[in-house]
């Protein structure tokens, strides 16, 4: 299953962490993007479609500028980030240029994928370079962002890329070999697992903090990833990227890195979309009822069922529902402002009717705008 997996993988995502190509005292390191460009360059001439999530820009724009250290405050990241991007983006550009293939910039922020036009207005730009033979390489626009439209760090902008793209497979190059049974740093017999069927909360708790200069992740935020694409039905692979020909080499069906299955039941692009990329702005508690009716009747959300509500949010945000525990099981986009929910909760239609007049809709979620996280 591995192996065919691997070599069927038409359109891939990699996304090459900032150890790879960067460090504190070099700055960047074009002997390595050289290398990673080969092995790309080699991945693409059996005929698949690449797009790249490269990090590495602040690191660079820290060692151009002089930094002693990894900036704390965001107006100093940005101003690194301005610094260092242009020359990030002006190695590939040689890099690949060496072997005759095109590259293209793209920088994204939260904001333009979680605003539904833009994020179809990014899929059309990225599918016409792909038609045309070039390479995306992408990056969030962290000279612009801020808290409130970053995405944070580049494994969860790579998974987000995936699901806008509709790839097969997601890569994340790093300078870890993969997923192992336990910490290798403090068991030295711990192993490797090739293959992860399913995205379990042990799994999740095996991942680490990365506590390197270099990367903004660890194995944490790259596990995270995998189960947001895996949701799409994207297979994640995690590959040490310092091995020299390992890339191409596991995908062609060799041994390396750890795999994780997609899974069988895929979301619809709009409903992953509203699941992973849109943040809640606000929770609605609901009570038993209402939980069984969404989770195991496939129903809309009714006034009737809500319990509690905080915000603020406006009609059309997207929103957390809660069981009685407060454990969040779906996500939807609202129909009213947390305000009206307000007024209309533990209502039946009827006396919604009363309270508010003839209203444009009776849900407070329809169901084609609610995606159920936890099937219960």
């Amino acid at each position: 299953m591995r192996d065919d997996l691997l070599r069927q993988a038409t359109r891939i995502v990699i996304k090459i962490g900032s150890s790879l190509i960067a460090s504190r005292d070099t700055g960047l390191r074009p002997e390595q993007i050289d290398r990673l460009a080969d092995e790309i360059a080699a991945v693409r001439s059996s005929g698949r479609e690449v797009l790249i999530v490269s990090s590495g820009a602040i690191i660079s724009g820290i060692k151009k500028l002089g930094l002693k250290e990894y900036p704390k405050s965001l107006p100093v990241k940005q101003a690194a980030a301005a610094v260092g991007q242009s020359r990030l983006i002006w190695a590939y550009e040689k890099s690949f240029e060496r072997l005759d293939v095109k590259v293209a910039q793209i920088l994204l922020t939260h904001h333009d994928l979680a605003d539904r036009r833009r994020f179809l207005n990014a899929r059309h730009t990225l599918n016409v370079l792909i038609g045309f033979g070039v390479i995306p390489i992408i990056n969030e626009n962290d000279t612009v962002a801020v808290d409130e439209i970053r995405v944070g760090d580049n494994d969860t902008l790579a998974a987000e890329v995936a699901h806008l793209v509709d790839a097969e497979l997601l890569i994340i190059l790093s300078d870890i070999d993969g997923l192992f049974t336990e910490d290798p740093r403090k068991n030295p017999a711990a192993t490797l697992i090739p293959l992860i069927p399913d995205i379990t909360e042990e799994i999740e708790q095996r991942a680490g903090i990365s506590s390197t200069f270099e990367g903004t992740g660890g194995m944490a935020t790259k596990v995270r990833a995998a189960k947001k694409v895996s949701a799409y039905g994207v297979a994640t692979l995690i590959l040490n990227g310092q091995e020299a020909s390992l890339l191409p080499r596991v995908l062609a069906g060799g041994s390396g890195g750890s795999l994780f299955l997609a899974k069988e039941r895929r979301f619809t692009s709009r409903k992953h979309w509203i699941a992973f990329t849109l943040r809640p702005r606000g929770t609605l508690t609901l009570d038993s009822g209402a939980v069984e009716a969404l989770a195991r009747r496939g129903k809309s959300l009714l006034a009737s069922g809500i319990l509690d509500v905080s915000g603020p949010f406006d009609t059309g945000d997207a929103v957390s529902c809660l069981d009685q525990d407060g454990k969040e099981f779906a996500k939807g986009l609202v129909n009213f402002s947390s305000d009206t929910v307000a007024r209309i909760k533990g209502l039946k239609t009827s006396e919604i009717q009363q309270q508010l007049g003839q209203q444009e809709y009776e849900e407070v979620i329809h169901r084609d705008n609610l995606v159920i996280l936890d099937q219960r």
